[in-house]
This record gives C-alpha cells, structure tokens and sequence, in this order.
C-alpha cells in the first residue's frame, strides 16, 4: 500500500477502501454519504459508548430527536441561521405535493431542541438541566467531502446543558474539557490541544467556542471535539426561561457539546496506523485477539484443537477473540489481520502444540515471543494496556515535535511550506478586532487560520503581533485544517 509519510492523502484514501481496511465505500452514489462498512462502524461504536459513559456519570441522560425541523425553528436565531444557512438541506415536497412549510434536515440539534426546553424547563428545581442525544446523524451541504473528515450525512453526538448562571455554564466547559481527555486522549491514545477559538471563528450564535485540536500527517489539525459557551443567546430566542428562588423569571445559561464521531475515526487511522494499515487501542478493536494456526496436513488436527480451545478460554475471559480457520496462507491471513489493525495474534503450530506455548505477536510493535500457554492470558492482560502506553508514547511524540515557535509571518509561512505543524505565534487579539489580521494570515500562508489559545492556561506572551506589528496580547496557535 502506499507510504504514510511519502504521501498521508492517498494513504488515507486507500486504508478506509475496500483495497485497505475496507472502511467506507464510496460510491454509495450520493457525494459525502458514505457507507460506512461493519470493521468501522463496530470501532466507532465502541468509542461511542465510552461517550456515553462519561457523559451519563456527570447526569446527563438521553433523548432522541426526529430528523426534520421547521423552517421557523432556525430562522429565530440570526447568528445561527447565518451561519448554517449555505449548509442546509431543505425538503419541500411529500407524496408528490409541495409541502405548506419547508422543512430542514438538522445540521446539529440547537434549532430543533431549544424550543421544546422552553416547554420543559420551569423552575430552578430542574437545573441544571443536562440531556445529550447520540446514534443519529446530521446533514451539512459541504463543498468538499472526505470520509470520516468531511461529509454531508455523518454521525453525530451532541450534549445540550442549561444553568442558572454563567459560572455554572463555565464549568461545564471545563468537564466537556475532562469527557475529551478520558475518551479520546485516555482510552484512544489521540493527543490534542484544548483551544479557545477566536471570536471571528466561533460557532454561529455561541458566545465561546472551545476545540480539540489534535493533528494529521499531512500537517492539518483535526478538531475531535468541541464545545460551545451559548450564554443566554438562544434562550432569550427560544424561551428558556426559569422561576429562581424569589420566584422571579430569568433566562437559562447554555452550553453545548460535540465530541466528533467520525473525525475521532479519522484521528484513529490518521494517528496510529502506519504503512501496513490500522493500529487500533486494544479498547475498541472488534476483534481483539486473532488466532492463526500454523498447519500442514500432518497434525492440522490438533492444532485446530488447540486454537478452539484458547479461543473458548479467552472468549470465556471476556475477550474479543477469533480463530481464524479459513483456507487462507498463514502470510495471507498475517497481511489481513495486520491490515485491520487487530492488536494480538496468536500463532500456534505443531511446535507451540506439542511444547505447549503459543507464539504471540503485537500489532503496534510487531513484537513477537513464545510464551507458556499457561502464561497467556497474564500476558494478555499486560499487552492490553501496554499496547495503549505504546501508542500513546509515539503519538505524543510525533505531535510535540509537530508544534512550532515563530515570531514573524515570515517564519509561519516557512514552516507551514516546509515541515507542516502547529504554530505559536504573538498575535494582537482573539477579539473581533483581530479578523483583520486574521485574513492577510489565511491569504500569505494559503489557508493558516488562528486556532486560538490554549483555554484556561496564561502562555508568556511579549513582542508584537506577525501580522499588524502592535503589542502582542496572545500566544496563538495557527495551522490549516481539515
């Protein structure tokens, strides 16, 4: 297959096609719909679910909204309706007649669920009030479609919170902040960096907008999550409204939440595969542990024997095992395996049988040892987390060694052409004020845009801005992205 580091986009292109890791076809017929194929969709389940588990720990608990939305709902907000307008996908007729009221297919849930909490919510008794909805998908008109990076139907999960003071709503940021770093960076092994995004570049009709910023070969960041300070915009839009304990009526304090399925999947192939195809976290592998016998026609038989038994133990131990007894050449089987980035193989011949072991390779590494049977499920034990401080180590790595210092638009320019990264630079602000700044950057460096500061952390900051030479008030990151 083709090399990661010769060339990141037509190895990506082919690790999710049928040719590689056979993630998503294409050619479904509509551009930016993909389908997404079993291998894929069972890893992203897995980490799904890890979502949902931190976000009902902290009391959110879960609904589930219909796919079409009023015309009238988005045309409430104007920032909003700005912002995602040139996106929407409209449905005007039904049944062969044209429909009295368009519908919108939902870009993301604001305009659909807001109304319905200004029905739900009534007293400070039921803040704060926290649900999220997962296992649907949204729909965004994208000029330029990817899979797993950008598309025009994907899956989406999205938690919605409303406070009863903008303290409280800045809190939750900071454990939307804590959901980010325990799922993906924690348990998936995907660095990145927490930003405040600029004013000029904040979700339409939110106050703040926060990111995570993790990074792709190709010299792109790849923003995994990112969550929304929406101050009391939509709840004065939408009606909001709550009686405190001097039963006087004010407006609700809103955040909103978006950990990114798919772009967590692209993260995924992007960070850890390498040029024989996926590396996955033991976590979310579908298949955790593959064996492969090792035969000839004499002594197939207990060898077969052997591998049924250790895939029943290990099934019994809890793990995702298979043994694979395909007609295939164990070099075939190898490839494929390698290909899905199943973490542990198992090889077992008329050796490891007779002597009682079992030879075990790793994914990551491409380690091998033979080990005691009695020994294995020990080591499997030890591999299933080392195999995770493995990828950590060389992710964490190649992403520190990816982020750049520069002090004039000279040298951001000079590393976004020669060696693509992430790049601090002194900037003038992150208010309004600085979108002019802003512009010339995107234009001299052909797409660098500010992705922010880091949030909740003062970076020393001194000189001038790159761009306007006035007194530096920020240390900003600048990259291109997806």
């Amino acid at each position: 297959m083709k090399q990661k580091k010769e060339n990141f986009s037509e190895w990506y292109t082919e690790i999710c096609s049928e040719t590689g890791a056979n993630l998503a076809d294409v050619r479904y017929g509509v551009q930016g719909a993909i389908v997404e194929m079993p291998w894929a969709v069972r890893i992203m389940r897995k980490f799904e679910e890890m979502l949902e588990k931190e976000v009902e720990a902290d009391d959110h608990e879960p609904f589930l909204f219909p796919t079409l939305v009023p015309e009238a709902n988005i045309n409430k907000e104007k920032e909003h309706v700005k912002g995602f307008s040139p996106e929407l996908f409209w449905v005007t007729e039904a049944g062969g007649s044209k429909l009295a009221e368009k519908y919108y297919l939902r870009p993301t849930g604001e305009s659909q669920i807001y109304p319905m909490f200004g029905l739900w919510i009534r007293s400070h008794k039921d803040l704060p009030y926290k649900r999220y909805q997962s296992r649907m998908t949204v729909f965004r008109f994208e000029p330029t479609t990817r899979p797993y990076l950008r598309g025009r139907e994907f899956n989406f999960f999205e938690c919605h919170d409303v406070f009863k003071d903008h303290k409280s709503a800045l809190k939750q940021v900071e454990r939307d902040m804590v959901y980010s770093k325990k799922v993906m960076y924690d348990q998936l092994g995907i660095p990145f960096l927490f930003l405040q995004r600029p004013q000029w570049d904040k979700f339409a009709g939110a106050e703040n907008t926060f990111g995570a910023e993790s990074f792709t070969p190709d010299g792109r960041v790849n923003t995994i999550a990112s969550t929304h300070d929406l101050g009391q915009k939509f709840a004065k839009t939408y009606g909001i409204k709550f009686r405190d304990e001097m039963e006087k009526e004010e407006f609700g304090w809103q955040t909103c939440y978006g950990p990114g399925l798919v772009r967590i999947m692209a993260g995924l192939i992007a960070v850890h595969g390498d040029d024989r195809g996926l590396v996955l976290p033991f976590s979310v592998a579908p298949v955790q542990i593959i064996i492969v016998p090792i035969t000839f026609e004499k002594g197939k038989k207990k060898v077969f024997a052997e591998c049924q038994k250790i895939e029943a133990e290990l099934k019994e131990a809890g793990y995702r095992v298979k043994f694979d007894e395909t007609d295939n050449s164990p070099g075939w089987k190898f490839n494929q395996w390698e290909m899905l980035g199943v973490p542990i193989r198992l090889e077992i011949g008329p050796k490891e049988v007779d002597e009682k072991k079992v030879t075990v390779a790793r994914r990551d590494t491409r380690e091998k040892e033979m080990i005691s049977v009695n020994d294995l499920k020990k080591k499997i034990e030890f591999l299933s987390v080392d195999i995770l401080k493995t990828l950590k180590k060389k992710a964490d790595a190649y992403f520190d060694n990816h982020i750049f210092e520069a002090r004039t638009l000279a040298e951001v320019r000079d590393i976004l052409m020669k060696n693509p990264g992430i790049i601090k630079a002194p900037w003038c602000s992150i208010n309004i004020d600085g979108e002019n700044c802003s512009d010339i950057l995107r234009k001299e460096t052909v797409g660098g845009k500010v992705r922010g500061v880091l949030f909740n952390k003062q970076e020393k900051v001194s000189g001038k801005c790159i761009i306007c030479g006035k007194k530096a008030n920020h240390l900003v990151y600048i990259a291109k992205s997806h």
